[in-house]
């Protein structure tokens, strides 16, 4: 089977399903170019509100397939980060379902992404040591925020592979399931998402990310948007909500 990201777009839900079995999900170089333009395409797409990250069969991604990538140690770095940035930048949520390995530069999406669902048999490993690699600071900095100062060090430093349960304690991951109920809770939550308010997600997006300069946009957005109106309403009817908000386009 070709290396590629699959990719499709069902009830308002996008995935992209990373794909290269014969070295374990591995992410070659096609692969990480791929990636940022088709976030975003779909970050221009009104029908798309919500974004599943995960990895074909029962790994989600074993790293980087170095015998992909040409020229420096630093150029193939860039490939990484570049799309990791371009996950991480995607407007609305964003979601990894992890299944069995997810390491190095599988680590670094699932890192990207606003939430990580895992199985109980998934296993984390950041292993820039074992390399001789340094790892690039953006990427340290998101790690950092998530898991804090000692464990992100932990990772670091060892190379060691951590296990869902640690990585839930620690805060790499949101939620563990048992097996075989990843995908029933992905698609239960994902469509939980898809109905909430996407100005309430874009805003809450940016702030928690540190953008609390925006906070007059995002008020000037509230006021125009009917969407609290309709929040109210639905309330109070005792309905679903209908909100109409979307993330503005290109230009």
């Amino acid at each position: 089977m070709e290396p590629q990201l699959l990719h499709t777009v069902t009830d308002s839900v996008a995935t992209v399903v990373i794909r290269h079995p014969a070295k374990r999900n591995a992410m070659t170089a096609a692969m990480w170019r791929a990636l940022p333009p088709l976030l975003a395409t779909w970050a221009a797409d009104p029908g798309v509100r919500v974004l599943v990250l995960t990895g074909e069969g029962g790994t989600f991604c074993a790293g980087a397939d170095i015998s992909t990538l040409q020229g420096s140690p630093e150029e193939a770095q860039g490939l990484a980060v570049a799309a990791e940035e371009a996950l991480a930048a995607f407007p609305k949520p964003t979601l990894a379902a992890v299944r069995g390995h997810c390491v190095g530069g599988g680590s670094q999406l699932a890192a990207a992404c606003d939430l990580r669902f895992a199985e109980e048999d998934a296993l984390f490993g950041i292993t820039p040591a074992k390399l001789g690699i340094v790892y690039p600071a953006s990427s340290t900095r998101r790690l950092t925020s998530l898991v804090g100062p000692a464990t992100a060090k932990y990772l670091l430093f060892s190379g060691e592979l951590i296990d869902a349960g640690r990585a839930l304690r620690t805060g790499l991951v949101d939620e563990v399931l048992p097996e075989g109920e990843l995908g029933k809770r992905v698609a239960e939550f994902t469509r939980i998402l898809a109905a909430r308010s996407q100005l309430t997600q874009a805003a809450a997006k940016e702030y928690a990310d540190g953008r609390t300069d925006r906070e007059p946009y995002w008020r000037e957005q509230m006021r125009a948007s009917g969407d609290t109106a309709e929040g109210v309403a639905a309330f109070l009817e005792r309905r679903r909500p209908h909100f109409t908000w979307s993330v503005p386009g290109p230009g």
